[in-house]
């Protein structure tokens, strides 16, 4: 029953993250917001006789006043200052060339980083406002382009959820190799890093889409993952899975495999 209350957890903690990225990335930007154009941001890059130091990530603008020293002029991020530069986050691009607010193409991670620098800003600097262009329009409406960018990063988020569950379901193997012997491959109560209380067996996950398979300790005993302790689907924990397949020449419930090389 817990671990059918925790796998319930789990996934609405999934759902409350999206949600959650979803009220950050529009939280404090109202449609009554200051708006601004590119000349009038790159009036703020806190040179002397400049108005302020501001800096944009998806279009929401923020006064980094406060981090002068890292944003000012001849500060280690002074290029972000003055201008939308949300790909550079991500790819850590700083050149001219990098410093731009196009973030199509970007990987899951990447997509990620930005969010992640997103609550920094939204966390430790006030904002200001939205900044016409890309992501805004001249009323102060999302684009087209924002729309998809936050679906990108929402999906990113719930992918990462996704992921971390995965781990803690199907806990990477320990593995070792030597010429001799071939790659060893074992499960223990804290492969992977995962510690849990279970051991598991060694078994090849490969799941839709993947280039290549990856050995999983699998639990061999209890209910089916998520399941309650009277599931009707067996005792033999996460054999059964679809996307496992064991290794030939390794006994079905052997904590260890040996593959000769």
């Amino acid at each position: 029953a817990a671990r059918c209350r925790g796998a319930m957890w789990r996934g609405a903690a999934a759902g409350l993250l999206c949600l959650a990225a979803a009220c950050l990335l529009r939280r404090g930007f109202e449609p009554r917001a200051r708006l601004l154009s590119a000349a009038e941001l790159r009036r703020y890059r806190g040179a002397p006789g400049e108005p302020g130091l501001y800096l944009a990530v998806l279009g929401r603008v923020f006064d980094v006043e406060r981090g002068r020293k890292h944003y000012g002029p001849g500060g280690a991020y002074s290029g972000f200052a003055g201008r939308d530069a949300t790909r550079a986050f991500a790819s850590g691009d700083f050149t001219p060339a990098g410093l731009v607010d196009d973030v199509s193409g970007l990987s899951p991670a990447e997509l990620l980083s930005i969010h992640s620098w997103l609550s920094f800003y939204s966390a430790n600097y006030e904002p200001v406002g939205k900044l016409v262009g890309r992501f805004y329009d001249e009323n102060g409406a999302p684009t087209e382009a924002l729309r998809e960018a936050e679906a990108a990063i929402e999906e990113a988020l719930k992918f990462q959820a996704e992921s971390e569950q995965d781990k803690e379901q199907f806990p990477p193997c320990n593995s070792e190799w030597s010429s001799a012997k071939g790659t060893r491959f074992w499960c223990s109560k804290q492969s992977g890093g995962v510690r849990r209380a279970w051991r598991g067996v060694p078994r090849r996950l490969q799941r839709p889409g993947w280039r290549q398979s990856r050995c999983v300790c699998v639990r061999s005993s209890g209910p089916p993952w998520g399941q309650p302790a009277s599931s009707p689907h067996g005792d033999t924990g996460d054999l059964a899975h679809p996307y496992l397949q064991q290794y030939e020449g390794c006994p079905p419930l052997a904590e260890q495999c040996v593959l000769p090389t």
